[in-house]
């Protein structure tokens, strides 16, 4: 079950006991048709003593920026007596408004603000709306909403065949000449199948899941659609990687991470130790300094959809949220200039 948790901003699945509600559900999907038998794997003891009778909502398991956003550009101010049917943990609501404020969606005084009203239209993570909203602004909407497509269809884009995993691999890496990190990887996944005219073919031979990349495609145009009403022209700029990954920071700068000796991260904001994730193609580079998309917890902490960006950046682009002290420490420390890994003892 998707539980998110909103003091660490950490998205985790975890194995939990079903509900009774959801045992029962599960019981009268057996001899709909026909006659039929429904098996509970655990003892009647275990259901009557062990068993939550609901489930619980996920309302209150889930991060609420879109939904506390949507709700401000509805009208509807006080959220924290709003009367939900399943209220959700004010911890998790406040964490939400204080997000969107420092995406400048909300004003000090918890108002929309023109950039919240334009971020409310896309139905999208606050995060990714603002990202498409500040591509306005650094002349590269074309790029970001490709970027923005690619990301909202998950981790379902390669596929690793038991057989084949080598070659795989190789295909994927090679989205990622220059270490140009993960989002820009994803946008030339994109571009290079736009490029074949959305081929099947390439899919195969490039180990990638067709049916993702549709998705993609879909999301895509709708994405292409919204950015007619509120007016943000769809300017493309490929060549400059720097612009693209600056309108990125500027939906990411909350989440930003800073290499540690010994070659993990630690978040800059609300500090936490996380890895990047091996599927990554900077897993094995290990910039100093990286953005990343989201947070999941499997066997660590890991990052997923990582780029390299400047310490200066986060200052520029948020100087509401990181002050100088925040990212110039590790420039002054004598940590060697090289790039490349950390050396182990």
């Amino acid at each position: 079950m998707k539980s998110y948790n909103p003091r660490t901003g950490m998205e985790s699945l975890l194995v939990t006991p079903v509900s009774k509600a959801s045992a029962m559900q599960r019981a009268g999907r057996s001899g709909r048709t026909g006659p039929g038998k429904c098996f509970r794997l655990y003892t009647a003891y275990n259901y009557y003593n062990d068993l939550d009778d609901n489930t619980v909502p996920e309302v209150q398991r889930t991060n609420l920026a879109n939904v506390v956003l949507t709700l401000k550009s509805l009208g509807i101010h006080d959220l924290l007596h709003f009367d939900f049917m399943d209220p959700p943990p004010s911890e998790a609501l406040l964490k939400a408004l204080e997000l969107l404020f420092a995406l400048s969606a909300l004003n000090k005084v918890g108002e929309l603000t023109k950039v919240g009203r334009r971020m409310a239209e896309f139905p999208l993570d606050p995060m990714l709306s603002k990202m498409i909203v500040a591509s306005d602004k650094y002349k590269c909407s074309d790029e970001v909403i490709s970027i923005a497509a690619m990301l909202s269809i998950g981790n379902s884009i390669f596929y690793r065949p038991k057989d084949k995993q080598v070659h795989a691999d190789n295909a994927r890496l090679n989205f990622h000449t220059g270490n140009v990190g993960d989002h820009i990887a994803l946008l030339k996944v994109y571009n290079s199948w736009k490029e074949t005219n959305f081929s099947t073919q390439w899919c195969y031979e490039n180990y990638i899941q067709v049916r993702s990349m549709k998705r993609a495609r879909d999301i895509r145009d709708q994405l292409e659609g919204l950015l007619e009403r509120v007016e943000i022209e769809l300017v493309s700029n490929l060549s400059d990687y720097e612009t693209i990954k600056k309108a990125i920071t500027s939906g990411f700068f909350p989440h930003s991470a800073k290499l540690q000796k010994n070659g993990s991260y630690r978040t800059v904001k609300h500090p936490q130790t996380v890895h990047i994730h091996p599927s990554s193609g900077l897993s094995q580079v290990l910039p100093r300094w990286v953005i990343y998309h989201e947070l999941v917890l499997t066997t660590k902490e890991y990052m997923r959809q990582v780029t390299e960006l400047k310490p200066e950046w986060l200052v520029e682009i948020a100087p509401h949220y990181y002050q100088l002290k925040d990212v110039e420490d590790s420039m002054s420390k004598k940590m060697p200039r090289g790039e490349g890994r950390p050396q182990q003892d």
